[in-house]
């Protein structure tokens, strides 16, 4: 499968399917990094297939088209991107492996993968391929900006536990030679090993500092409701992928920040049955908490009796209005705040929501990803509500969205 076309929820021709859409609104700040582009090149149902990601991007498409997959692997690049080892990111190697793919001489097969980071170094392109069979292992990966290859790995003999590097010097040496490990990316591991004394080091440390900073803080997001129903005890305050412990995130966020819980609040209103004035946890015996909605007038609602649909939407809506400090996610402490982007990728974003719902969710992910500091990647069945939720976008394209459909 493959991406077959990609548009802006604004007026105008759908993009070719090399181009997999625009971006859908005002972009984050020059030097911001962010990731601008998937390629899966070959992974699971996918093959050559390259999509566009602005801000604000939906992955549309029947069940069965790879959304899913997608997802998977741009959540698979940030986890290798801040460090993890290569079998913790893949536990089931051979599913992420197209079906119809045949060993080769060696009895191998694998998958590839890639993405491109925008920033203050320009488009900063990471492909990555790996073997899941016989075992698994990074084969090669490579790093270029400007047509020129920054890092390139290669496994040059397959019984040792380590690949081939060569990284830009432009010094004495054009090229810098050193075996690094086959069980983690290397763009994460230059800083260690290149000294940054020639121009050449200086831009290789930049762009892989520009992808990995662009690729971490990814927040991998689908609520369960079933699970959200029942008290939980306090821990971190830092939200699961399945919201979970949504209630020992709203102990902790509700006296934070009154003004953005505020905001949350109305959000809330705006897609729950019913008065809410307001979004709490309440301890309960045994050291646990329950959240509630406050219905006024001495009114209390437990999330056991709210819908599927309304517990899906209140999670993502909290998602949207928290942030690195919130979420489960792995920030790049070592830069600064403003120079980092959270990106959400949620799975099922319209799963169980009404007409209103879904679109109440999507104009407020359209207001957040339009500040810079939070970006979505959100897959749907069908897109055809998409353009009526945020209205065609404006000349300074705020309200957009970038819609990439996907073809079994």
């Amino acid at each position: 499968m493959a991406a077959s076309s990609a548009s802006s929820a604004s007026s105008g021709p759908p993009a070719s399917p090399a181009s997999s859409g625009s971006p859908a609104s005002v972009g984050p700040l020059p030097d911001r990094p962010r990731v601008t582009q998937l390629r899966l090149s070959a992974f699971a149902g996918h093959r050559r297939a390259v999509l566009r990601l602005g801000p604000l991007t939906v992955l549309a498409g029947p069940s069965g088209s790879g959304k899913t997959s997608a997802l998977r692997a741009y959540d698979a690049l940030a986890r290798l991107g801040g460090g993890a080892e290569l079998g913790a990111v893949f536990p089931d190697p051979t599913a992420c492996v197209p079906e119809r793919a045949r060993p080769d001489a060696q009895h191998r097969r694998g998958f590839r993968i890639g993405c491109t980071a925008d920033g203050a170094e320009g488009p900063v392109h990471l492909d990555v391929a790996v073997q899941a069979e016989p075992e698994l292992r990074i084969v090669g990966e490579r790093l270029t900006a400007d047509g020129v290859v920054l890092l390139e790995t290669a496994l040059r003999d397959p019984g040792r536990r380590a690949v081939q590097a060569a990284w830009h010097t432009a010094g004495s040496a054009p090229v810098t030679r050193a075996p690094l490990p086959d069980d983690r990316l290397g763009t994460p591991l230059l800083p260690l090993r290149v000294a940054g004394k020639t121009d050449g080091q200086r831009r290789v440390l930049a762009a892989a500092e520009q992808m990995v900073v662009a690729l971490r803080s990814v927040f991998a997001c689908d609520p369960r409701p079933g699970r959200m129903r029942e008290p939980v005890p306090t821990g971190s305050g830092r939200l699961l992928g399945g919201c979970d412990n949504l209630a020992d995130v709203l102990w902790r966020t509700r006296a934070e920040c009154g003004r953005r819980h505020a905001q949350f609040v109305t959000a809330v209103r705006a897609g729950c049955a019913g008065p809410v004035e307001d979004v709490l946890a309440e301890p309960v015996l045994g050291g646990v908490v329950r959240a509630l909605l406050d219905r006024g007038d001495g009114v209390r609602t437990g999330l056991a009796r709210l819908g599927y649909g309304e517990l899906r939407y209140l999670a993502l809506a909290l998602v949207l209005f928290t942030g690195p400090g919130v979420l489960a996610v792995d920030p790049a402490g070592e830069v600064p705040a403003a120079l980092q982007t959270l990106t959400v990728l949620a799975d099922g974003f319209d799963r169980g929501l009404d007409v209103r719902q879904r679109a109440e969710l999507l104009r407020l992910a359209a207001r957040m990803c339009d500040r810079g500091h939070i970006r979505l990647v959100a897959a749907v069945a069908d897109a055809s509500w998409v353009a009526g939720a945020v209205g065609e976008a404006g000349a300074d394209g705020s309200g957009g969205v970038t819609v990439v459909h996907l073809e079994p």
